[in-house]
């Protein structure tokens, strides 16, 4: 385990039954509230993505925006925010995809990804890998290419990777339980 895992594994609270009985939710407010730590992250994200051809990042609503922007500064590419329907001002493109229990959409502004642009995917967790996947899908309606995805956390045990794996892309994360 390296030195930001060890760091991580003591700031990341588990919450037992929330926001249900029977989950295990990680809180990453003790990670938020440590800058040297969201520093190191920010860092950690940035080592493991070197060699990789990004040219934008595109950061899923609201926490993938957390550490998605810090590192889109720390690359020097733009920063392309994913929200859920509704919540962007101007003409956008959207993805519907299926949840457990239900569906969910997400949108861009239609002039976030020119075509051929590079994109890594971020978001601070990866649970089942739908909302990803649906980003990705985002970036590709656009024209652009799904350069890799980052996490701060995976739950590996809801095999998000599956539903990443037909990107063909980089997949990073910090820390997984």
């Amino acid at each position: 385990m390296s030195a930001l895992q060890q760091r991580l594994e003591a700031a990341i609270r588990a919450v037992p039954d929330f926001p249900k009985p029977g989950i295990l939710f990680r809180d990453i407010t003790p990670v938020l509230e440590d800058p040297l730590l969201c520093r190191a992250i920010t860092e950690g994200f940035r080592e493991r993505l070197q060699g990789t051809p990004i040219d934008a990042i595109a950061g899923i609503e609201s926490r993938g925006f957390l550490f998605g922007m810090p590192l889109a500064l720390a690359l020097g590419v733009p920063f392309l925010t994913v929200r859920k329907k509704g919540k962007l001002p101007w003409r956008t493109v959207s993805y519907k995809y299926d949840l457990e229990y239900g569906s969910a959409e997400v949108e861009m502004h239609v002039d976030s990804v020119r075509p051929g642009m590079r994109v890594l995917v971020h978001d601070d967790l990866l649970a089942t890998g739908g909302t990803a996947a649906a980003a990705a899908e985002l970036v590709r309606m656009q024209g652009g290419e799904v350069a890799g995805f980052s996490f701060l956390i995976e739950l590996a045990f809801l095999e998000g990777l599956r539903k990443l794996q037909p990107y063909n892309a980089k997949v990073i994360a910090l820390q997984t339980y």
